[in-house]
Order: structure tokens, then sequence, then C-alpha cells
């Protein structure tokens, strides 16, 4: 199999709560929107993927996927989304694996590991500057 381009689903139960809080909460910027003016999908730029929150989900989230966000500084990304109102799982600590990990949780309880990955770390591959 030859895989071109991914994103992840997400079929929440409240589709307008989901997009405002990975739009407003998390601040992920908008690749596409697709379907009725009143009740679109949103795919968002996800780092190099995408996250479609589209249609509706039935039941219990509880099988929902996890996600991984790398961002530049965990700890401030843990006072912009305490600020912004994100529910906060566990608070930024340095991981045994050398990660700089929180956890936070979409509207529907879809969990979020928030991972800073340190300049030593071998997981670093980003050369652009920071901001």
């Amino acid at each position: 199999m030859e895989v071109l381009s991914s994103r992840v689903l997400l079929r929440p139960r409240d589709p307008e709560r989901s997009r405002r809080f990975y739009r407003d909460v998390l601040g992920l910027a908008v690749y596409r929107e697709f379907g009725p003016p009143d009740a679109p999908g949103v795919v968002f730029f996800l780092g190099s993927g995408f996250l479609e929150v589209s249609g509706h989900g039935a039941g219990d989230s509880g099988a929902s996927p996890m996600l991984w966000l790398q961002v530049r500084d965990v700890r401030a990304e843990h006072e912009r989304l305490a600020a912004a109102g994100a529910t906060i799982v566990r608070e930024p600590r340095e991981e045994p694996w050398g990660l700089i990990e929180m956890w936070i949780e979409d509207p529907e309880g879809v969990r979020i590991a928030v991972v800073e990955v340190p300049a030593a770390h071998p997981l670093r591959r980003d050369p652009r500057p920071a901001s």
C-alpha cells in the first residue's frame, strides 16, 4: 500500500462544540470546510497531517482515538490552554523517555498529549528557529 495522505477522523456527539475547541481553544488552522454551511465538516492542519471533524458520532466516545501534538514550549501551551478553558488532565512533566508531556481532553473526552521534544532528544528534527 502506498499512502499518499492521511488524517485522523473524529465523529463527535456535538460537532460544533468540537469544531470550536480545535479552532478556538487549540488554535488549529483550517485546511478546508465542506458540506452544508450550517453544519460543515472541517479539516484542520495538524502539523504534517490533518484532523477532520465531521458528521455525528453515536453513543459513548470511549473508543475515540488519542492525538499526539508536538509543540515548541509545553509549559507555555499549558498556561495558554488553561486560560482558554481547556480540560487539563495532567500537568506538564518530564517523562523517563526524555519528552516533556501534558495531557488535555477535548469536549468529547478525546485525550490529547501535548509534547515538547527537548533540543538534545533524538526525536528532534525541526531545524526552524523558534518564533
